[in-house]
């Protein structure tokens, strides 16, 4: 069983940034964390995903949907066990719930950032960017 737990919401400003952490507890083994987001009325929709090694030790590619490419940035700390999402030039349509996913169950679809394709999921950290 693996835990994660977003933080790093907030309200922001257009044109601001943002940086979000995803901190993971519970068994090793994830290879992959993704970020995704989800607008009300919206499906969850893909942003990056990141390799972070077999129990949080190697890794590092990552993946982005190509909206987010120069825009959002992920990365992670493999002793801290978390992945961030640095999020700038911030506007508002980039207003929703994000959230944090790792594990795939599948490597069917690649790169790895289909909602379909994480088992564990976080609760959550709500953006909101004002004009």
């Amino acid at each position: 069983q693996i835990q994660l737990v977003e933080s790093g919401g907030g309200s922001v400003q257009a044109g601001g940034s943002l940086r979000l952490s995803c901190a993971t507890s519970g068994t090793s083994g994830s290879e992959y964390m993704a970020w995704f987001r989800q607008a009300p009325g919206k499906e969850r929709e893909p942003i990056a995903a990141i390799n972070t090694g077999p129990g949080h030790t190697g890794g590092g590619t990552t993946y982005y949907a190509d909206s987010f490419k120069g825009r959002f940035t992920i990365s992670r700390d493999n002793a801290k066990r978390t992945v961030a999402l640095q999020m700038d030039r911030l506007a508002p349509e980039d207003t929703a719930m994000y959230y944090c996913a790792a594990v795939i169950t599948t490597a069917d679809t690649w790169p790895p950032l289909s909602p379909d394709q994480y088992k564990y999921w976080g609760q959550g950290t709500q953006v909101t960017v004002s004009s």
